[in-house]
């Protein structure tokens, strides 16, 4: 607990993606995926609870074997790639609080798409949210100033456009403000948040800007460049 707040940690690790069939649980560094959060979150004595939120058994054992809770199953109906984080979410809060009979306060998630997180990010997140009285915390990373959002363009019917239209007005990157962008290292939200204004991102929410490098996994090369930077890391 952190300011006597009881917090569920909340893995969400669906089997079918389509980018890496059952990366969740592919093998990189010498363990699953899913363990690398499953290791962080055992470095956390804060958090209170730990479950994966899966609709695959394999997954879910897997999971276990790396020291994650596993107690319910997440129906078909949130299992598709277009499901809403918020979701999923209620879905686990809802099932644990029935499984657990209590009620927790704060609900952290944490994809294991994400394994280079830190113990001290997790920490940073939940005492943002709770001592400066948020009602959710994202980790974010600055955006380059090449990829700043007025810079960004779309085509349309072949027509090339500005994405916003203030992007007409930038004559030099010295006009454009910082800019960031979420980084899926940790969502933190309270149970407030989740159930009665029904949202991941409160009307009152806080950033945690985290400078270090991250990697978030859809692809194969994301795989190989995250097994370069644990290699490094080992030496």
């Amino acid at each position: 607990m952190v300011e006597s707040k009881r917090i569920l940690a909340v893995v969400p690790a669906r089997g079918g993606s389509k980018g890496v069939p059952l990366k969740n649980i592919r093998p990189v560094g010498g363990i699953p995926l899913i363990a690398h959060t499953a290791r962080t979150i055992s470095e956390c004595p804060f958090i209170d609870r730990a479950v994966v939120s899966t609709d695959g058994e394999a997954i879910a054992r897997i999971a276990e074997e790396s020291g994650l809770a596993a107690p319910f199953r997440r129906p078909e109906s949130l299992s598709g790639d277009r499901i809403a984080d918020w979701d999923v979410l209620v879905h686990a809060l809802v099932e644990m609080e029935r499984i657990d009979a209590c009620v927790y306060d704060v609900v952290m998630m944490l994809q294991p798409t994400s394994p280079l997180r830190k113990p001290s990010q997790l920490i940073k997140v939940l005492e943002t949210l709770i001592l400066e009285r948020y009602d959710s915390v994202w980790t974010v990373s600055e955006t380059d100033v090449k990829f700043h959002p007025l810079k960004q363009l779309v085509i349309t019917d072949g027509r090339l456009d500005y994405f916003d239209p203030r992007g007409r007005d930038i004559i030099a990157r010295q006009q454009l403000g910082k800019a960031y962008h979420r980084n899926g290292l940790a969502y933190a939200m309270t149970r407030a948040c989740l159930l009665d204004e029904k949202k991941i991102m409160g009307a009152k929410a806080g950033a945690v800007i985290i400078s270090d490098p991250v990697v978030n996994i859809d692809t194969l090369e994301d795989f190989r460049t995250l097994e370069n930077i644990l290699s490094s890391h080992a030496r």
